[in-house]
């Protein structure tokens, strides 16, 4: 056999299908964030498209399922195996295990993390609204960084709804229905004492593009498609 030689140039390992339909809204952001005028000028992305990943629904919130993050490794070091310079997950709650995989290969993990992201705009009352799933909720991985920044959290008055959306999204695709019954829970969110509201989960991610044009907003796979972009782009 012939021995491998990987590419010179910057490769982003995704690792995905959590679900398959967010990590194809990855790979379209990054396209249509990358400057080009022909095809070399994008960003080679290695995808580990898979869907087997134990719930981490199941194992954060459940306690009913396996630990994800023996295959989240071992896909971790496959990427790296074949090629990747760089990992990229493409789950917010996948990022719960994100110290585990990160010390597990030997190249640079992205977070998707948005702190830094929101406190470098202007925050008038320094409050955050979070549409996430309750798994990322209970991690308290955004607001911890938040936090650091002196920004505090609010949370939708109804959280299982938007578990019910989340779940409805991975079996029905992004309808126009849910993307109106996701706008009322933001816009519900996003009251007076809140700047803007954080979108901390893949599924809510392909949603985004139904939201009201006066709710102000970020999106934490925007955040990962930039840091993408920057990283392996250069």
């Amino acid at each position: 056999m012939s021995p491998y030689y990987p590419p010179s140039h910057p490769v982003v390992g995704v690792l995905g299908g959590m679900g398959p339909a967010a990590t194809i809204d990855l790979m379209r952001r990054v396209m249509d964030a990358t400057p080009a005028e022909d095809d070399v000028d994008h960003i080679h992305l290695l995808i580990d498209q898979n869907p087997k990943v134990p719930s981490r629904i199941d194992a954060l919130i459940n306690h009913t399922g396996a630990s994800p993050l023996d295959e989240l490794v071992r896909m971790a070091k496959g990427l790296e195996a074949g090629g990747a310079t760089m990992l990229a997950i493409a789950c917010n709650t996948a990022h719960g295990y994100a110290d585990e995989i990160a010390a597990a290969v030997e190249i640079p993990l992205l977070n998707i993390i948005t702190a830094e992201a929101i406190a470098a705009r202007p925050l008038r009352d320094r409050r955050v609204g979070m549409l996430a799933s309750t798994a990322v909720l209970r991690l308290g991985m955004f607001e911890r960084a938040f936090q650091t920044f002196g920004i505090e959290t609010r949370y939708p008055e109804s959280q299982p709804e938007i578990m019910r959306i989340i779940r409805a999204v991975k079996r029905e695709g992004a309808t126009a229905n849910l993307r109106m019954e996701f706008n009322g829970l933001a816009r519900e969110l996003f009251t007076g004492d809140v700047d803007l509201l954080a979108i901390a989960c893949t599924e809510l991610s392909l949603l985004v593009d139904g939201l009201d044009t006066s709710i102000a907003k970020i999106d934490a796979l925007d955040v990962l498609v930039a840091a993408i972009v920057e990283r392996a782009g250069r």
